[in-house]
């Protein structure tokens, strides 16, 4: 007793030292984005536009501007657009026919904070093109277009200016949430690997104890898998080649999808890809693995804690193959490897560790529920395209972008690209970096107490 509570006090003192300094030199990544609303009210069904220019470029384009639909019909309905926090004018399309329009409301959000802007903000309207009268009306401003293209133009420096003082308080309360959820985070996985230390050492040092049997069933099991066909263990490395040449071909050649971050597409997709593919066929093989060494687990003096690695190892042997050949495919196009790539090993630690968390939680109820396994490969089809993999992440809007951060793997996939095309360190995104290892620990943590509570009842089930 006096032991636990001791370690507890000590994790708690340590974490709460990384708490401080959390909150005292942390400085989280605010958003560089705002978002502005207005309401509008016309009989006509209609998309409008909304086009930003900056100090440093000061000329409209397509690829600085937002567009959204209006239904018509009179209702009275709010639109929205997203524009960077230095726009200076702004161009407001005004929809594509003719209409009486009446607008309102304007305000901005940012980080979930919002202000309205000055009610005159239209007063100072001008390059009026097809638009035959704009005047104020019950607090907000009627509009009468005419032609397909009508629209103005708004000077939002001053908008802007009076912006500034919202900006820098939103940022403010953004970088201090941030901080103090980071900080109790960072405590909480202190504490709670603390608490579970004994039982995670216990089954690791039994790991430790039987690495040599292990390494030897994990090369028994790579050899045997495809034993009797005519390629052997080719296969393991044909089906996956086959599957990045597939989708190369629908994503690049079918849909033209262009470079990413300067790369080849194919670069950015298989540096997406390859670790999936070791984390897909880790943890589908790792949660069958009481059921296909049956036998083994019978066996009174066998450490059946080790079979879920057996399988995670054997897995990792591909892996190794495919982290050569990104790098190959990489030098082959130009790109040479250089200091970050190191961070490749990093990173598959980081999956080898998160696929064992959850191996040792869901093989140990497969053996009881048999549609478990079933439903893990529901949610490998489903999460290859929610990490996301075939597809940039920058398409989502920043109010659902953290949603999709929040799947583990995100953390893994965007590691491997980070380390291999965007040139930075896993470091340097903190607050993800914390949010993977306390899941990952989490999930050590649960897996393993589920595992060590039921693996007394696995032969009698078997």
């Amino acid at each position: 007793m006096k032991s636990r509570t001791l370690r507890i006090c000590l994790a708690g003192l340590m974490g709460l030292l990384l708490a401080v300094l959390i909150l005292r030199y942390y400085v989280p990544e605010t958003s560089d984005t705002m978002t502005l609303r207005l309401r509008v009210q016309s009989e006509e069904k209609d998309n409008y536009q909304l086009f930003y220019a900056t100090a440093e470029e000061p000329d409209y384009s397509e690829e600085r501007a937002g567009t959204d639909s209006y239904p018509g019909g009179g209702k009275e309905k709010e639109i929205s657009f997203s524009l960077p926090v230095d726009a200076t004018a702004l161009r407001l399309d005004l929809g594509t026919k003719p209409a009486s329009i009446r607008i309102s409301g304007v305000s901005v959000t940012y980080e979930h904070h919002k202000t309205e802007l000055p009610a005159d903000l239209f007063a100072s309207v001008t390059g009026l093109q097809q638009v035959d009268s704009l005047k104020k009306a019950d607090g907000g401003y009627e509009a009468v277009t005419s032609g397909n293209d009508p629209q103005c133009m708004l000077d939002f420096t001053e908008s802007a200016g009076s912006l500034a003082p919202f900006l820098e308080k939103a940022r403010a309360d953004v970088t201090r949430f941030y901080k103090i959820a980071l900080a109790v985070i960072v405590l909480v996985m202190f504490l709670a690997v603390a608490a579970i230390l004994p039982k995670v050492a216990s089954l690791l040092l039994e790991v430790w104890h039987s690495r040599t049997l292990l390494f030897r069933l994990a090369k028994n099991d790579f050899k045997t898998r495809y034993a009797g066909s005519y390629l052997g263990i080719v296969w393991a490395f044909i089906q996956p080649i086959v599957t990045v040449v597939v989708y190369w071909f629908v994503f690049q050649v079918g849909f033209r999808s262009g470079g990413v971050s300067d790369y080849p597409y194919v670069l950015w997709l298989i540096s997406g890809l390859i670790p999936w593919f070791f984390f897909s066929e880790a943890w589908n093989s790792a949660t069958g693995s009481m059921l296909e060494y049956s036998y083994l687990v019978k066996k009174v003096v066998f450490k059946i804690s080790i079979l879920p690695i057996v399988k995670i190892v054997s897995a990792l042997f591909v892996h190794l193959f495919f982290i050569f050949f990104l790098i190959f495919m990489f030098c082959l196009y130009g790109y040479w490897p250089d200091i970050y790539v190191i961070q490749v090993i990093y990173y598959s630690f980081c999956m080898i560790m998160l696929v064992l968390g959850l191996s040792y939680l869901t093989c140990s109820i497969v053996v009881f529920f048999r549609d478990l396994g079933q439903i893990i490969s529901i949610i490998l089809q489903v999460g290859v395209w929610m990490t996301p993999i075939m597809w940039n992440i920058t398409m989502l809007g920043n109010d659902i972008r953290w949603i999709m951060k929040l799947n583990p793997m995100y953390y893994v996939v965007y590691g491997y690209r980070g380390a291999l095309m965007d040139k930075v360190w896993f470091f340097e995104d903190l607050p993800l970096t914390i949010y993977f290892w306390s899941f990952t620990a989490v999930m050590f943590g649960i897996g393993t107490l589920i595992f060590k509570k039921l693996k007394v009842h696995f032969a009698d089930v078997l």
